[in-house]
């Protein structure tokens, strides 16, 4: 079963809106770990914590943080990939694999839309969530059971139209249903205190409310 909400310790903090909730709030202030975007760095100090490594190609990050804080960056210069997809490959590397993203959102749409299929790309890989001010995105690639409550917000995003979904425990179910846009999955409901989806290849992004 998949919790509402997984407490992971090692945080990925991007350069989108800084967390603003409580409860990304709270994942981040008692991270074990913070890996920051290079161009989050000021904003991850004024809230008080310091980053254990900075990560990108370190063109949004200050000469004065670059020398203060020269023995935790990584720069990585190439171009094909953004910071936070850097950021995501470097805790993989070494072995950090249960990731809460924050500040992945906001700001630039075209941003936010490509910081969300990196979940479904790494997802096979490291146990990764992103969490917003509203909710938390999780990628599923099979059958699985959520964590809910009655009335919780969930949104299904199919990246594949040949996938088939069925749920249970939805207000508006789904029979062997194909998602060939992104907005016939979204504004569902929970009708308890589990639901579930089922699919039968391909992947599928998950959103629930907190």
């Amino acid at each position: 079963m998949i919790p509402l909400l997984q407490d992971f310790r090692t945080v990925i903090l991007a350069d989108g809106d800084f967390p603003k909730q409580d409860i990304p709030l709270l994942l981040l202030k008692n991270a074990r770990r913070i890996i920051c975007c290079d161009g989050a760095t000021e904003k991850l100090l004024m809230f008080g914590r310091k980053p254990e490594s900075i990560v990108g190609d370190l063109d949004s990050i200050s000469e004065e943080l670059k020398q203060r804080f020269s023995p935790i960056l990584f720069q990585n210069p190439e171009q094909e990939t953004n910071d936070l997809t850097k950021s995501v490959r470097f805790c993989i590397e070494h072995g950090w694999k249960e990731i809460t993203i924050l500040g992945a959102t906001g700001k630039r749409e075209d941003h936010t839309l490509g910081n969300l299929s990196l979940l479904a790309e790494y997802g096979k890989t490291a146990h990764i969530q992103l969490l917003t001010d509203y909710g938390v995105f999780v990628p599923q690639y099979e059958s699985a059971v959520y964590e809910s409550y009655c009335g919780q917000q969930v949104s299904i995003f199919s990246l594949n139209p040949t996938t088939l979904l069925s749920t249970q425990n939805l207000v508006y179910p789904l029979e062997k249903r194909r998602l060939t846009s992104w907005w016939q999955g979204t504004l569902n409901e929970s009708s308890g205190e589990t639901f579930s989806i089922a699919i039968d290849s391909g992947e599928i992004l998950v959103f629930r409310k907190y």
